[in-house]
């Protein structure tokens, strides 16, 4: 069985601010998308559903580590 390639916290650390943004849409939209095909029994992978949900929480983990970065670099200049 062929595995999918996920999006890896190395691989989304590695995006700036403008493609993690963009990516999350994209995920999102994947999601929202995986969630009509499981309410109408089409989804040949249910665990595709799990595997969106962790790469958004992986997104959002990143986005979240660089603004709590800027913050202290902001607040250490000061």
């Amino acid at each position: 069985m062929k595995r999918r390639e996920l999006l890896l916290a190395d691989k989304v650390r590695g995006m700036n601010t403008g493609e993690l943004a963009k990516t999350l849409d994209d995920k999102y939209l994947e999601l929202m998308n995986l969630r009509f095909q499981f309410a109408t029994n089409r989804l040949p992978n249910p665990n595709r559903l799990k595997e969106v949900k962790r790469e958004i929480a992986r997104i959002k983990t990143v986005m979240r580590e660089r603004e709590m970065w800027q913050q202290y670099e902001q607040e250490k200049s000061e």
